[in-house]
């Protein structure tokens, strides 16, 4: 059966821990699947681990919705959530708005998520939900913000956790579903988890969340590199490179 986002929210109450990973092709992604996956963010990461970028800042809308339809050819059960990529959201709530309703309305996602806890993107978030778009919030470090922020662990200090609390806050009065805590101390993702009515989703932000997300490159080993709270459960890298050198050896041996 279908995961639902309804579901996902019946979980946090049960305390059933979400597990997600990211998509970019239709090949991992129905392997996941297959595997008992709950949730598939086709990330903006995919610029760096599928297209070869250094940040998540080129890749295009019609990247992601290209993707996007790629993984959902593959899923059966998994919940999709699909990023807006930068500047397809930021300019006006309009924007967003269209955005999010290419994603829609091209793929079979049953979601987006944005990026940002501020007044106008609190703002944007509540008109798609009024439009009837299931929206996922992120806070913490967000990646479209690197070169503000660069890739260090936010809400050390008092004053900049507070800010993440008070927008995690705001995001759930906008109406998010759930809502994504990257590389923030644990104690403060389990300061909110505990205060929230909707599931949140960890990526380097401790195990009380209500879920944990990784990069599906990094767990697999197919990373150049990962961050250090990303725990690599086989290393494919080396796997795939020793198949490949054994198919070389026997085309030339003509064997």
């Amino acid at each position: 059966m279908s995961v639902t986002i309804a579901q996902l929210q019946k979980w946090k109450q049960q305390q059933k821990p979400i597990a997600a990973l990211t998509g970019t092709d239709y090949a991992i992604a129905k392997l996941l699947d297959k595997a008992g996956i709950d949730l598939i963010l086709v990330g903006d990461s995919l610029a760096m681990v599928a297209l070869g970028h250094k940040t998540t800042l080129p890749v295009t809308l019609d990247d992601m919705i290209h993707h996007a339809q790629a993984v959902s050819r593959g899923v059966e059960n998994a919940l999709i959530i699909v990023d807006l990529p930068f500047l397809s959201y930021q300019v006006s709530a309009e924007e967003a708005l269209r955005s999010a309703g290419r994603i829609l309305k091209q793929t079979n996602a049953q979601g987006v998520k944005l990026e940002g806890g501020y007044p106008d993107m609190v703002e944007t978030i509540r008109k798609l939900v009024q439009a009837g778009i299931p929206v996922m919030g992120h806070v913490g470090l967000t990646p479209q913000s690197v070169h503000q922020i660069g890739y260090r662990v936010q809400g050390v200090a008092p004053e900049a956790a507070t800010e993440i609390l008070d927008q995690s806050q705001a995001l759930v009065e906008a109406g998010i579903f759930a809502l994504i805590l990257e590389n923030i101390p644990a104690a403060l993702a389990a300061k909110i988890t505990n205060l929230i009515p909707i599931p949140t989703i960890g990526i380097g932000a401790g195990k009380e969340c209500d879920g944990q997300i990784l990069v599906t490159h990094d767990v697999l080993g197919l990373s150049d590199w990962q961050p250090p709270f990303a725990k690599k459960y086989t290393n494919l890298q080396e796997t795939i490179t020793e198949a490949v050198q054994k198919y070389c050896q026997d085309v030339r041996d003509r064997s």
